[in-house]
């Protein structure tokens, strides 16, 4: 089983119209969240998956509720605050920018919580349930549970939009990823964090602390694996953009996928993690890069199915260093 702990929430999407004119948009519902949307990922890829989140029993959690049960991803769901939800505005290459109405917590679900990270394989935890109170503290203690008996990954998917200050939650984001065994993160998470430093400069600082992997992605220019054994990069594939909601989301779901289909994930496989060839890394980052891709292709938080993506075996190798 993997568990993945964080928000869910509901996207609400404002887009130009055909001709790119501010005078009119279109707007679209969909459900949303970095963590759920790595869920779902997961489950659409073949792995049983719950998902340690809030929502509440009002429209737009239905919408979420109908949104997990018709992929098979379990909910383990605590807090008594509204659904959250955010506005994403897209500009003409379709990239998003957010506004939140937020609230994390989930008082009341950790007991079957910590059953759940106790009994998986990989923990996932990410974005704006490790920096806001008071769900945060829950996140790092059930992070720290599970560790003994499952890998853990982390995507912190900054948003400053909602988050404090980047001195002020920098400290909370490196121990989450001293924690981790397996850290992605974009370029733009990495300029925000570091503005001092390049995002290379960043990855490479992240592994010293702890990681197997550290994945960095770039948008159109590709993402970029690092370990202690290899590099690989390449470029982002070739698709006609519908927008760019949940890309990242959908990288992290290929990534995990791609690493139990390798049989490194679990605490009987970290030291496999530690050891992947630069030919197993290459596959990784190409199969995680298809999935984004299809993402991008259509409209919202919209990861690809097994069947669409097919397995890390089937995809084609890159250069790496």
């Amino acid at each position: 089983m993997f568990t993945v702990i964080g928000e869910s929430l509901v996207d609400i999407i404002d887009s130009p119209d055909s001709e790119g004119a501010a005078r009119a948009s279109c707007r679209r519902v969909h459900p949303g969240g970095s963590p759920l949307n790595v869920a779902v990922g997961i489950a659409r890829l073949g792995q049983a998956a719950t998902l340690v989140t809030h929502y509440a029993d009002d429209p737009h959690g239905h919408v979420i509720a109908g949104h997990l049960r018709g992929n098979g991803v379990e909910a383990i769901v605590g807090g008594a605050s509204p659904t959250s939800s955010a506005v994403a505005r897209l500009d003409s290459t379709g990239a998003a920018e957010y506004s939140f109405s937020i609230t994390w917590d989930i008082t009341g679900a950790s007991i079957p919580a910590l059953a759940a990270v106790e009994s998986s394989l990989h923990v996932h935890t990410g974005s704006i349930a490790t920096v806001l109170g008071p769900g945060n503290q829950m996140v790092r203690r059930l992070v720290a549970a599970g560790r003994t008996h499952a890998t853990v990954s982390f995507d912190p998917n900054c948003r400053p939009a909602i988050s404090a200050e980047a001195d002020a939650v920098r400290g909370d984001i490196e121990g989450l990823v001293a924690a981790s065994d397996i850290v992605k993160a974009s370029d733009e998470d990495l300029r925000w964090l570091y503005p001092g430093r390049t995002p290379d400069e960043s990855l490479a600082a992240w592994l010293e602390l702890g990681p197997a992997l550290v994945a960095l992605t770039r948008g159109a220019d590709g993402p970029v694996i690092l370990t202690r054994h290899g590099r690989v990069e390449m470029p982002g594939e070739v698709t006609t953009v519908a927008d760019t909601v949940g890309a990242g989301d959908s990288f992290m779901a290929g990534l995990i996928s791609g690493l139990a289909q390798l049989d490194t994930l679990g605490a009987g496989g970290r030291e496999r993690l530690h050891s992947l060839s630069p030919a197993e890394l290459a596959a990784l980052a190409s199969y995680a890069n298809r999935a984004a891709a299809i993402t991008c292709s259509r409209p919202g938080a919209n990861p690809p199915t097994s069947a669409e993506l097919g397995s890390l075996a089937g995809t084609p190798a890159a250069a790496s260093g």
